[in-house]
Parts: C-alpha cells; sequence; structure tokens
C-alpha cells in the first residue's frame, strides 16, 4: 500500500524529539510519520490517533517491527485530551498534525472520496459512523446545500449546484460519485465545469461536512496546546485555506498578549503568551517533493513551542 508522508523530514525535525518524550500523532494514516517518531523514542512512548480502523491495523504491524512503546487509539482527534486523560496522561512533549487524506484514503474507491472514479457516495473517515456523503446530499435543503459548498468549498456557483442537486434528487436519489459529479456539471453547464472543475472544491465541502473536520481541528489544537509541557513543540500540516486559517488563528491567539495589557511592564501571568511561534514564514515543499508527489502541492507547515 503505497502512502507518502507529505514533508515528513522537516515535520519530525521541527517537532525537536527527545529520547524520553512522550509524543503524540493526531493523525496516524500510514504511519508514515509515527514510524520516525517511534525510532527516535527508544525510551519514551506514542501515542496515535486515527478514525480510520484500516489504518489503525494497518499501522500496527510496521510499528510492531520498531518497538512496542505505542498505542494506536481508535478516535478522532477531537477525543484525543479525553483520551490521553482516561490513560493518566496530563503532559505531552510534542503533538504532530498531517491534516490531509492518506493516499490509501483517496485511492481507495470504495470510500467515495474521490470525484474521478466510480463509488458509492461514502466519504466517512470513521467508517463505523452512520452519517454518510449520501445521506447529507440526499437530506440537506438547497440553503444548507448552498451554505456548506460556499463555506468549505468557496465555491462561486453554490446556490446554481445546491438547485441542480434539489432538482435531480426529485426524480431519484443521487447514489455515486460520478452521479453527483454529472449532476454538478450539469448545474453550471459544460464551459463552467471544465475551466474551473467546481466538482473539486464541492467534493472537499461535502467531505468535511461529513466528518466535521474544521470543529475537529479548533477542538484538538485548544486542547494540545494546553496539555504540551513546556519547551514542548505542535507541527501542523495543513491541506487548504480553510484548514490553514484555523491553525494560524489559534496559534496567533495562545501567542499574542492579551490586547489589554500591551504595552505594560508586569503583565499577570494568566495573560502572558502560552506559545511561541516557531517560523514566521510558513514552510512550504520543496520543488523536489512536488515533483515526486504531487498532492504535496498545496501543503503549508507551522510550528509552535510552548513557553
Amino acid at each position: 500500500m503505497k502512502h507518502y508522508s507529505v514533508m515528513k523530514e522537516i515535520a519530525i525535525r521541527e517537532l525537536n524529539i527527545k529520547d524520553d518524550g512522550v509524543y503524540v500523532d493526531a493523525t496516524l494514516g500510514y504511519a508514515g510519520h509515527s514510524r520516525e517518531i517511534l525510532k527516535r523514542i527508544k525510551n519514551g512512548y506514542l501515542f496515535a490517533f486515527d478514525a480510520d480502523i484500516e489504518a489503525i491495523n494497518y499501522s500496527h504491524q510496521f510499528l510492531s517491527l520498531i518497538g512496542n512503546n505505542f498505542k494506536l487509539i481508535h478516535a478522532n482527534f477531537k477525543d484525543l485530551k479525553q483520551k490521553l486523560q482516561d490513560l493518566n496522561v496530563e503532559k505531552v512533549d510534542g503533538f504532530l498534525f498531517d491534516l490531509g487524506l492518506s493516499s490509501p484514503e483517496i485511492d481507495d474507491k470504495a470510500r467515495g472520496f474521490s470525484f474521478m472514479q466510480d463509488a458509492p457516495l461514502d466519504m466517512r473517515m470513521n467508517q463505523s459512523q452512520k452519517f454518510t456523503a449520501r445521506e447529507l446530499v440526499n437530506t440537506y435543503s438547497k440553503t444548507e446545500l448552498t451554505d456548506i459548498f460556499y463555506r468549505y468549498g468557496e465555491e462561486a456557483k453554490s446556490k446554481e449546484i445546491a438547485d441542480g442537486i434539489i432538482k435531480y434528487r426529485g426524480k431519484k436519489e443521487i447514489e455515486t460519485t460520478l452521479e453527483l459529479v454529472e449532476v454538478i456539471k450539469n448545474s453550471v453547464g459544460a464551459n463552467y465545469f471544465f475551466k474551473n472543475h467546481p466538482e473539486r472544491v464541492i467534493f472537499q465541502a461535502i467531505r468535511i461536512e461529513v466528518n466535521k473536520e474544521l470543529e475537529a481541528i479548533e477542538v484538538a489544537l485548544n486542547d494540545a496546546i494546553k496539555m504540551l509541557k513546556s519547551g514542548g513543540r505542535i507541527v501542523v500540516i495543513t491541506f487548504h485555506s480553510l484548514e490553514d486559517r484555523i491553525v494560524k488563528s489559534i496559534f496567533k491567539k495562545y501567542s499574542e498578549v492579551n490586547e489589554i495589557f500591551k504595552g505594560m511592564p508586569d503583565i499577570p501571568l494568566e495573560y502572558q503568551p502560552l506559545i511561541k511561534i516557531i517560523n514566521k514564514k510558513v514552510i512550504v515543499p520543496s520543488e523536489e517533493e512536488i515533483k515526486e508527489n504531487s498532492r504535496s502541492k498545496s501543503a503549508k507547515l507551522r510550528v509552535i513551542e510552548r513557553i
């Protein structure tokens, strides 16, 4: 199973790993980053999260070849605080978030993430979740569809596409990915469709809504910052502007002095910044990496350290 971990070397370097540290890979995927962390913590411990049971099962075999000082947790990373506390883990030396879909998820036709292959409309990262893309597309109102297409896909013709879906499903349910692509094309016209490819952002918007991705990022990052040890780091790799905006905003909030106390000589401890931003300029993949893996093209990496 081919999986390429984006900006792996940079992410591992920026984590500043200590041999005896406790680390959390919030997005295990197919263990590309976790393997590298585990190799470097002979006296430490790794906790890794994934909502996808296939990723958990696959990764367990490979990590076991490196060591047994790890635990894989089948859960969405939004629950990381509770799950770690259940295991008596209160403080962590480093968190890694790689927010992209893993290549095997995209390439597995049956999962319904790709708009290029015909498959049932699914898009669940956690296959035990009941709510799917098919249910969303066939039950959301025109207003709800327009809203998610515009908010999560930033698509100019969101209203027309929502309208097209409502009209089509008046005759029959939309069941497959390519059926939905055809509805999108007919809603915007062939010229607009082939010039702008709105299916890309519409599929992105549906996937984000099905998996509540942006809410999860917000919850998990806030919790991770508070659980981080002094000197500990968080590395986040994002793949689209919506994710990056949330990450940037949360990092800004915790790295700046509260407006009320700016300029004061003695700032109360509870109002001082919790973190410092390590890379003022966002880190992007090298040209070589983009050539090797075109999916890394939109990636952005940000790093913070707990003060």
